[in-house]
């Protein structure tokens, strides 16, 4: 009988063919068999440490009206979605960014914020001059602890340029901090403005430079920034700084992630930019993602510093 099951079983495997049997070691691993808005099923090879915080993701939810319809809009990128795949990646902390569509209505990140837990989960909002003081202190209350703007294309943007400075002065008082996604011309033309700007800087994505990146005028301006100990940068979005293919490892992104890393590990984070919005045909690997980090930090000393220690401080968690 025992013989006869399994050669049932070898029978069905067989029908199904390749995609059953990785469903079969995704299974064998206590994982989904397909996980939102991200390709693979495997868990990376590089082990999260405790408290590892994912310092980038987007929450989208049909219970918010959408206020940009120009705007990407991945389905299936719910908390409960995140959550599958926080657990393939062994993260515990998480800080939610407001999504485009949603604009200066806050309230899709501010709730996934309190159903993640605000003891595990910050936020980054999008706000305008016309924000109340009342208003920001409230969403403090609920766990954001920035503001972004979001300037690759500003054209279509809810935020300008011309609003940082005075934001800035405001949110500074919060012990908040300015989050930037600029294209290298702006980042460029607006040297001055970041140099004087009296909060911390965090730059999305490695700044999304363009290619040759080491020595341009952009990549320079931030390595000053650097310097001058105020700025922070995300090392994520691997797909947003190559030339080449991620099928090769997005090898090319290696020199750029490691001049930032060298500069200033002690204000480097990690985020996995899910649900990848700009990635509409074909969705990256978030564990390979997560395990270029290895090739980025090889010192496993600086690894910790930028999955544990330095979004510990940077976000306001306890450090243990």
């Amino acid at each position: 009988m025992a013989d006869q099951i399994r050669r049932t079983i070898l029978r069905g495997i067989s029908a199904l063919g390749v995609g059953s049997l990785a469903v079969a070691r995704g299974a064998k691993a206590g994982l989904p068999d397909a996980f939102p808005n991200s390709s693979g099923i495997d868990r990376p090879s590089l082990i999260a440490p405790a408290l590892a915080c994912d310092s980038h993701i987007h929450i989208y939810s049909r219970r918010f009206p959408i206020l940009n319809e120009d705007a990407s809009l991945p389905l299936n990128a719910t908390v409960d979605d995140y959550r599958r795949v926080q657990q393939r990646l062994g993260t515990t902390r998480t800080v939610v960014v407001q999504p485009a569509n949603y604009k200066t209505d806050n309230r899709v990140t501010l709730d996934a914020i309190a159903q993640l837990g605000i003891e595990n989960a910050r936020g980054i909002a999008v706000v305008t001059p016309e924000v109340t003081d009342r208003e920001l202190q409230r969403m403090h209350e609920g766990g954001i602890r920035g503001i972004r703007f979001s300037l690759f294309q500003p054209e279509h943007a809810s935020t300008r340029v011309d609003m940082i400075a005075p934001l800035a002065q405001r949110v500074h008082a919060l012990g908040w901090h300015i989050q930037l996604q600029m294209r290298a011309d702006l980042i460029v033309e607006n040297a001055a403005l970041l140099h004087s700007l009296p909060c911390s800087t965090v730059f999305d994505h490695m700044a999304r430079l363009p290619h040759p990146v080491l020595g341009s005028a952009a990549h320079q301006v931030l390595m000053r920034l650097l310097d001058k100990g105020r700025t922070w940068v995300k090392v994520s979005g691997a797909y947003l700084n190559t030339a080449g293919s991620r099928d090769d490892g997005y090898e090319d992104t290696v020199s750029l992630a490691r001049s930032f890393i060298e500069a200033a590990p002690e204000r480097m984070v990690w985020g996995s930019d899910w649900p990848h919005p700009t990635e509409k045909a074909r969705k990256p690997d978030d564990a390979a993602l997560f395990d270029l980090l290895q090739t980025w930090a090889p010192d496993e000393r600086i690894r910790h510093r930028i999955l544990v220690v330095n979004p510990s401080h940077l976000y306001g968690f306890s450090p243990s």
